[in-house]
Parts: structure tokens; C-alpha cells; sequence
């Protein structure tokens, strides 16, 4: 249910905190109990069946055990719930335990078939491709979604913006597109600040929560939003395969909640500057960014999107060597996997996150992906173009020599177009 104020600021702010000034606290407890006592022995063997097959904790319900319910990741799902525009949702201890749940409760509905949409994530890709949780893969343009679907197709997924380059998808076309199969959205690049997929269709939300949803890079968490139906299966799931996230973790990532549309925006306006700034350096060859001219075609941002967000990717025109050289050049910004923090991140997908995809739909070499944190922007554009400077540098080369080496390059390439 959401808080009875049409303003996602505020929102943000109060969504899951109903009950905590009953509680006598300003900030909602951490409660670490593994277990809780029973009132009676037929309350206790009720409330365990029927939170292990996926209900919510009611008045009538004993908590039993902290796999079946837990106080703390019930208020940080409400919260989330209610910025999604969701009925409901399940958090789990990692965005991938969250996917795998899904993925489980599609099989074994008798829905294994998944149609995919690239790119996504290394890790959904991966998990995808191998069939690893018994699921089967047919991987489509969306365009080709409707004719890929079978009788047996579970779910259909995708991510906009796709990571690492931010690719956009029409998400009602694709939710037309999927008919009667749940569209799945990964909306870890947007958040519920910038998107809200289930107004445009989708049946599912998931979040890699230790990205944005946390937004400090010291909390890891996964969670699903969608319908009652979903939200019991999913419950289920977790009770049963024990992928549950920590209380503690439950704090943090509700805490992060309450600072989510300050944190986003202001990140995204970085990134927006910082894009315009980089796509005029002589060693890149093209700046991946939604934001700028021709890169939203179908005109998504602010029809879908309210914003391009504060993932930038860079196609450097030197390939893998330059690459290396830009981000171990980097000072301020940090060489390191994931994203959504305070901080700036810089990392190489090919050889990291998108190891393990398939050539044809493995980022290209030349390919880095930056995190625009809180950092002030002109700090963070001083770095990346002294990284930027070093990227065109090959062993032995003259500086000077080097970027007039690039710049012809550019200027024959732009002749050519």
C-alpha cells in the first residue's frame, strides 16, 4: 500500500515506516532473533505451513523463524513495493538469488522456456545461457519477442538501460510484445526514481539492491517486485531454498531508500555534463549515453524514462590496450565492479562482469563503464581526461605525438562519414 502522498520524494521517505513510532523509535530497530517463541504448539506448526508456502505474516501468525519472515526485510519490501507502484515484493541476499528465484518458480510451474532480450547483465546471461536452474533460453531482438515465445514461456526479460551500454527498450511494446507472459524488468540502472516498468506493462521489477537501492557500496541485496500471485511463489521459494537477505542488510537498503531520488539526480546531472565533456576527447571513438543527441530514437526519456540516469560507457578508439591504460590510469575514480555508490567507478566488462557471455554478445573490448557517484564534476572530469590522455598513450609514445596521432585519425574518420 502506498503512503497517501502523490510525491515520490517524500515517499521515499516514509514508504515502510508505518508501525515504527508504535514502536516508540524514530528509526526502525534492528531486530536480529533467528528464531521466535510460540504461543501454542498448533499456532507455531499452523504459522510455519503457511508462511513456507509463501503468506504473509498476519495478526493471527507467529513470526516462527527469521527464513520464514522477518520484521526489518518486510518494511524495506513495503517501501520498495510502494515506489514500484507494486503490490508487493520479496527481498533476497543478492540480486542473483533473486533472479535464480524466479527462475525456479517459472520452472517449476511448468514454464521453463525464458525469452531474452540482450544485453543484460554478465551474471543473468550467464546463469541464462547455461541453463544452470533448468530453464531453457531463446535470446530475441525485441522486435522478434512475439515469435519466440512457446507454450511453455515462463517469463520474458530484459534490462533498459541494458548494461553495459545503455541500450533503451520500449517497454510497453515489449509488454504487448510478451501477451500473456510476464515481462521481467531489471531496473537496477533506472531505480523507481527514474522508472517505474509496471506502469508501462511489465509484471515484474527486479533490483540488484547493492547498487543504487543501498547507494554506498557496503550492503548486498536483491529484490523482486510484482503481484500478490508473485510475491506468495517468490516467498515460497525463499523459504524454501533459504536465499534470504539479513536484517541488517534490510536496514541498510531501507535506509538507502530514504535518500534514493536525492542520490540519483544529482549523479545523473554529473553524468550528463561529464558525457558531453568526454564524447569530445580524441581517444573516444563514441560515448554510450542516453542523454545525448540520436541515442534516444524512439524518444523514451521523458515518455518512458525520466532521465538518461549516471552510467556513462565509453568505446575508446584504441580497443583493449586503451582501455587497460585508461582505467589503471584512473586516480579519483576507482577500478572496481558494480556501481550505484557515492563514489565513481570505472570498470572493463569484457574481462569483469560480461566475462563469461558468449562472444557474439560480449561487450567489445574497447568497451569501460563508469559509475558517476557525488564527487564534484569538474574533479571528475579532470581525472577521466588525464585517463583519457593515457589511453592514447602506447609504450615508448611521445604524449604530444600520441594525440595528434588520434586526432587525425578522428578527423579522417568524420570525413568518412
Amino acid at each position: 500500500m502506498q503512503t497517501p502522498t502523490s510525491h515520490f520524494e517524500t515517499r521515499a521517505v516514509h514508504a515502510g515506516m508505518g508501525g515504527v513510532r508504535e514502536l516508540g523509535s524514530h528509526v526502525p530497530p534492528i531486530d536480529l532473533s533467528t528464531t521466535n517463541p510460540l504461543p501454542s504448539v498448533e499456532l507455531g506448526g499452523r504459522s510455519y505451513e503457511e508462511l513456507a508456502g509463501g503468506q504473509d505474516l498476519g495478526d493471527d501468525r507467529s513470526a516462527v523463524y527469521q527464513r520464514l519472515w522477518q520484521p526489518g526485510v518486510a518494511r524495506f519490501e513495503t517501501a520498495l513495493a510502494d515506489l514500484e507502484g507494486a503490490e508487493g515484493a520479496v527481498a533476497f541476499a543478492s540480486g542473483m538469488a533473486a533472479l535464480s528465484a524466479l527462475l525456479i518458480a517459472s520452472a517449476s510451474a511448468g514454464r521453463p522456456h525464458v525469452v531474452a532480450v540482450r544485453p543484460l547483465y554478465g551474471g543473468t546471461d550467464h546463469v541464462l545461457d547455461t541453463g544452470l536452474l533448468g530453464t531453457e533460453v531463446s535470446w530475441a531482438a525485441a522486435e522478434g519477442v512475439a515469435d519466440a515465445i512457446r507454450a511453455d514461456t515462463g517469463l520474458v526479460i530484459v534490462e533498459s538501460p541494458a548494461n553495459p551500454t545503455l541500450e533503451l527498450v520500449d517497454l510497453a511494446a515489449l509488454a504487448r510484445a510478451a501477451g500473456e507472459v510476464p515481462l521481467l524488468v531489471d531496473n537496477t540502472f533506472a531505480t523507481p526514481v527514474l522508472q517505474r516498468p509496471l506502469e508501462h506493462g511489465a509484471g515484474l521489477v527486479l533490483h540488484s539492491a547493492t547498487k543504487y537501492l543501498g547507494g554506498h557500496g557496503d550492503v548486498m541485496g536483491g529484490i523482486v517486485a510484482g503481484d500478490r500471485s508473485w510475491v506468495e511463489r517468490l516467498r515460497q521459494v525463499r523459504a524454501l531454498t533459504g536465499g534470504l537477505l539479513h536484517p541488517f542488510a534490510a536496514y541498510l537498503l531501507h535506509r538507502g531508500l530514504r535518500t534514493l531520488p536525492v542520490r540519483v539526480r544529482a549523479q545523473q546531472a554529473s553524468a550528463g555534463e561529464l558525457a558531453q565533456r568526454l564524447a569530445a576527447h580524441p581517444a573516444v571513438a563514441r560515448v554510450h549515453y542516453p542523454g545525448l543527441a540520436g541515442q534516444d530514437p524512439q524518444g523514451l526519456i521523458g515518455r518512458q524514462q525520466a532521465g538518461a540516469g549516471s552510467i556513462i560507457a565509453l568505446d575508446l578508439r584504441g580497443g583493449y590496450d586503451a582501455a587497460q591504460r585508461f582505467v589503471e590510469a584512473c586516480e579519483l575514480v576507482t577500478h572496481a565492479v558494480s556501481l550505484g555508490g557515492v563514489d565513481s567507478l570505472v570498470q572493463h566488462p569484457a574481462s569483469l562482469t560480461h566475462r563469461p557471455v558468449a562472444g557474439e554478445a560480449k561487450p567489445a573490448a574497447g568497451v569501460v563503464r563508469l559509475s558517476i557517484g557525488l564527487e564534484h564534476v569538474d574533479d571528475l572530469a579532470d581525472d577521466l581526461l588525464q585517463a583519457l590522455d593515457a589511453a592514447t598513450l602506447a609504450e615508448g609514445d611521445d604524449r604530444v605525438e600520441a594525440l595528434e596521432a588520434v586526432e587525425l585519425a578522428t578527423a579522417a574518420d568524420r570525413a568518412a562519414d
